[in-house]
C-alpha cells in the first residue's frame, strides 16, 4: 500500500530538483548545465579547486554576459549569482553593501563556538565586533608590533642556515614557511611561543594544519553546510574536528588567566580581546568561547594565506633569477640607507611588495569570495533581481587570470603592480583580501609579515628550483586555500 506513495514522493523530488535546474534557464540568464547532486561542484575536491570550477565558468560565460554584468551556476540544487562585471563587482561590494553585508559561510556557534568568529558573523553582531577589533590593526599598532615578527624571522633565518649547513642544500620550503608564519601568529594573536620553527610537531601546527587538509568529503561538507545553514543549525552540524576545538579553547583560556593573574600587558591581539571580555553589558561583552572564535581566526586567516603567499612567490622567483636579483637589490638599497631592517626600511621596499602582488593576483590564496543577499536586489540595468537568500559569488581566481586586464595573465610580472601600472587599471580587478566594509580586517598585518619574511631570506639566501618541481606548479584540491600540492622543493644557497 506504501509504494504508490514512494512512487509519488520519488516523482515529486524528482519534478522539484528539475525545476531548481531550470531556474537560470527559465530566467534567460547564461549559465553551466548542472548535475545531481552536486551542480556544478561535482569535481570539487577531487580534479579541480574551486578557483579553476570558477574561472572554467567564467571564461566559458563572460562573452554571453555582455549588458548583463552576471551569470548563473549551481551549488548543489542552488542556483548561484556570479558576478562578472567589475562595476557590479564594485556595487555589491561596496556601493549597495547594504543589500550583501553577510558572508555564506556557515557558522553555529551551540555546537561549535569557534565558528561564530568575525569572518563568518552577520548583520548588527558583525558590524559591532569590526568596529571593536578595527583598532588592532592600524598603522601604528603593525609598527608596535614589528619587533616581535622581526625576532621571529631571525629565527627563521638561524633555522634555515643551520638545516643547510655549509653548502647549499634542497629544502621543502612550503612547510617551513607555514612554521614562520605560525610561530608569528602565535606570538602576536595568543602571545605564547609556538616553537614550530624549533620542532615541527609543536601543537600549534599540528592543529594549524588540520584546519585546512580535509578529504574532499570534508570539503563537501563545508559547501553542503553553507548552502543549508538552518538545517544544519538544526542537526548540530559542525566542521571543526573535536580536539582542534579543545586545543584552541584551551590556548585562549589558559592565556586569558595567566596574564590576568600576573597583570600581563602586551601590545597584541589577545590584550584587546581581553579588554572587550571585560567592557560592556550582558551580550556587548565577548564570551570566552567568543574571543576564542576570534582568535582561532586571526590565527588561521594569518599562517596559512600568508605563508602560501611567499611560497607562491618564492616558487616564481626561483624561475626568474633577473626578478629575484632584482627583489634582492631592493632589499639591499633599503638597508643600506636605514643601516638595519626597520619598520621605515621596510615600507621602501616596494618591489618585494609588487612581487607579493603579483604572487596573491597569479595564486590568490582566496579564490572566490562569497556574499548572500540579505534583501532582493534588482541588478542595475537589467530587468532582474538577485532574491533575498540567494548566494552570490565573485571569482577572484578568474578576475585575477582575465587578459583584459592582466596581458598573458599566466605570466609571473611583478611590473603590472608598478604604480604607474596600477593607475590605468580598474581597482576592482585586484581583490586578494576583498574589497569594501567587509574587507580582510587584517591586510596590513597580513602584508607586513610576508615583506619580512621575503626581505629576510632574499637578503640572506638564493632560491633555485629543485628538478623535482614541475611547470606549472600543480595546485592542491584538497585544501580550502589555493595552495601548493605536495611542498615546494627548492635548492637553497646561503649568501
Amino acid at each position: 500500500m506504501y509504494l504508490p506513495l514512494l512512487i509519488l514522493a520519488v516523482l515529486l523530488a524528482v519534478l522539484w530538483v528539475r525545476k531548481r535546474f531550470s531556474y537560470w534557464k527559465d530566467l534567460g540568464v547564461p549559465y553551466v548545465e548542472p548535475t545531481f547532486p552536486h551542480g556544478n561542484l561535482r569535481e570539487i575536491g577531487k580534479t579541480q579547486h574551486m578557483a579553476d570550477i570558477t574561472r572554467s565558468v567564467y571564461r566559458e560565460l563572460k562573452e554571453k554576459t555582455k549588458g548583463l554584468g552576471f551569470a548563473g551556476m549551481y551549488f548543489f540544487i542552488n542556483p548561484v549569482t556570479m558576478v562578472i562585471d567589475l562595476e557590479l563587482v564594485k556595487n555589491v561590494l561596496v556601493k549597495d553593501f547594504s543589500y550583501f553585508h553577510d558572508r555564506a559561510v556557515y557558522h553555529n556557534g551551540k555546537d561549535d563556538p569557534l565558528s561564530e568568529h568575525l569572518f563568518a558573523m552577520e548583520g548588527t553582531k558583525w558590524r559591532n565586533l569590526r568596529s571593536k577589533l578595527t583598532p588592532t590593526f592600524t598603522s601604528g599598532k603593525m609598527k608596535m608590533m614589528f619587533p616581535t615578527i622581526l625576532a621571529v624571522a631571525d629565527e627563521f633565518k638561524s633555522c634555515l642556515s643551520s638545516t643547510i649547513g655549509d653548502r647549499a642544500g634542497e629544502l621543502e620550503m612550503k612547510e617551513l614557511l607555514a612554521r614562520f608564519t605560525t610561530d608569528v601568529i602565535g606570538n602576536c594573536a595568543f602571545g605564547l611561543e609556538c616553537n614550530s620553527l624549533k620542532d615541527p610537531q609543536a601543537e600549534f601546527r599540528r592543529m594549524g594544519k588540520k584546519v585546512f587538509q580535509q578529504s574532499r568529503l570534508g570539503i563537501i561538507k563545508r559547501f553542503a553546510s553553507s548552502q543549508f545553514r538552518d538545517v544544519c543549525r538544526r542537526l548540530g552540524v559542525t566542521n571543526t574536528a573535536k580536539d582542534v576545538a579543545t586545543f584552541f579553547l584551551n590556548a585562549v583560556k589558559d592565556t586569558v588567566q595567566f596574564r590576568m593573574k600576573n597583570n600581563v600587558q602586551r601590545n597584541d591581539f589577545m590584550s584587546l580581546l581581553m579588554e572587550l571580555m571585560k567592557e560592556g553589558k550582558g551580550t556587548d561583552r565577548l564570551s570566552m568561547e567568543e574571543a576564542s572564535a576570534q582568535a582561532f581566526v586571526f590565527f588561521l586567516a594569518g599562517f596559512e594565506t600568508s605563508s602560501t603567499a611567499m611560497s607562491f612567490c618564492l616558487y616564481e622567483l626561483a624561475l626568474a633569477q633577473d626578478l629575484q636579483e632584482k627583489a634582492r637589490e631592493c632589499v639591499r638599497e633599503a638597508l643600506a640607507r636605514h643601516g638595519a631592517m626597520t619598520y621605515e626600511a621596510l615600507l621602501e621596499m616596494k618591489y618585494i611588495e609588487m612581487c607579493i602582488n603579483e604572487s596573491l593576483r597569479k595564486y590568490s590564496p582566496a579564490a572566490n569570495l562569497l556574499r548572500i543577499a540579505t534583501q532582493n536586489y534588482p541588478v542595475p540595468g537589467t530587468k532582474h533581481t538577485i532574491p533575498k537568500g540567494q548566494t552570490v559569488i565573485i571569482p577572484v581566481h578568474a578576475i585575477h587570470h582575465d587578459p583584459a586586464y592582466y596581458p598573458n595573465p599566466d605570466r609571473y610580472d611583478p611590473e603590472r603592480f608598478s604604480e604607474e601600472t596600477k593607475a590605468k587599471r580598474n581597482p576592482y580587478a585586484f581583490l586578494p583580501f576583498g574589497e569594501g566594509p567587509r574587507n580582510c580586517i587584517g591586510l596590513r598585518f597580513g602584508m607586513m609579515q610576508a615583506r619580512i619574511g621575503m626581505a629576510m631570506l632574499l637578503h640572506n639566501f638564493r632560491f633555485t628550483l629543485s628538478p623535482s618541481m614541475s611547470y606549472p606548479v600543480k595546485v592542491s584540491t584538497a585544501n580550502t586555500v589555493y595552495s601548493i600540492e605536495g611542498g615546494l622543493f627548492l635548492k637553497v644557497e646561503k649568501i
